[in-house]
């Protein structure tokens, strides 16, 4: 979803092609597996249960997860199978195990759903008992307990299937955030940082790139003042002394997960991509 749009499945659909077109460089590549997040969804889904109370039981945060992992998961097949050819692709519904005592459960930081203004933010907090953080200059949206990812449950099963040339889609919004209790597997309300899932799937099937879209063409410091500067490279060492700089909700994530991973990463933007990839544009997080 890009600002000002109300999140229409035609919307969502064009966005995605513009994605899918962005991504063609990538495409013919092996063994490529294709994430994504969920925070505007999930705020919609909660808010439509919200106002359908009374006629419909309201369901956990963790299943509005596994909700819309499924919805954008179809939404992004749908684009992408035209740009295949022959090969296909997966949509994998994927459950990413937490501890359940992750000290995040007691601090939610977690962007999820609409942004509002600070008025509005106000009054959501007052009459519905939500935490709300500002985001990056944007505005204010609602935070949810965000835990760290442990373990990716269907990771032979994704391994197996990008193995076989299968563009594989995994891990959507985080992945269904769940606890062990004993021989069971249980969900739990939080919603899990899609670039830290990701970086834990790309780690755990030993990829050569992480790469991580966002709104912006790559990392600044001072992002947002009169003296913002473009990032274009950063060794692990630079990536740790600039962490403290960084927004929580925003691009800190991304630089921890880059961290996370053994390989290189790439964060930069959907126009940005071609240039980047070319080593012309974007933010380099090198091994």
């Amino acid at each position: 979803m890009r600002p000002g749009e109300r999140g229409t499945a035609a919307e969502q659909l064009a966005n995605l092609r513009r994605a899918v077109t962005a991504l063609q460089p990538l495409l013919a590549e092996p063994g490529l597996v294709i994430t994504h997040g969920n925070g505007p969804q999930v705020g919609n889904e909660l808010l439509r249960q919200e106002r359908a109370a009374a006629e419909a039981p309201p369901l956990p945060l963790w299943l509005a997860v596994a909700q819309t992992q499924a919805e954008i998961g179809a939404l992004i097949a749908a684009e992408l199978r035209p740009a295949l050819a022959q090969r296909e692709t997966v949509c994998v519904l994927t459950h990413v195990r937490v501890a359940a005592d992750d000290p995040a459960f007691d601090r939610p930081t977690k962007p999820i759903g609409p942004f509002y203004s600070a008025e509005q933010a106000e009054r959501l907090e007052r009459d519905r008992g939500w935490a709300l953080a500002a985001d990056a200059n944007r505005g204010h949206r609602r935070v949810v307990p965000s835990p760290a990812p442990l373990e990716i449950v269907e990771l032979a099963a994704i391994r197996q299937l990008a193995g076989a040339g299968t563009v594989t889609i995994a891990c959507g919004g985080g992945g269904i955030p769940v606890v062990r209790r004993g021989g069971r597997l249980s969900g739990v309300d939080a919603v899990i940082d899609k670039d830290r899932a990701s970086a834990l799937l790309a780690r755990e099937l030993e990829a050569e790139r992480l790469i991580i879209i966002t709104e912006v063409p790559a990392v600044y410091r001072s992002f947002g003042e009169e003296d913002q500067e473009e990032i274009r490279e950063l060794s692990r060492s630079d990536a740790e002394a600039l962490l403290p700089q960084l927004a929580e909700g925003s691009m800190r994530p991304k630089i921890e997960s880059a961290l996370g991973f053994a390989g290189e990463t790439l964060i930069t933007n959907i126009d940005s991509l071609a240039g980047a990839l070319a080593d012309n544009a974007g933010t380099r997080v090198r091994p």
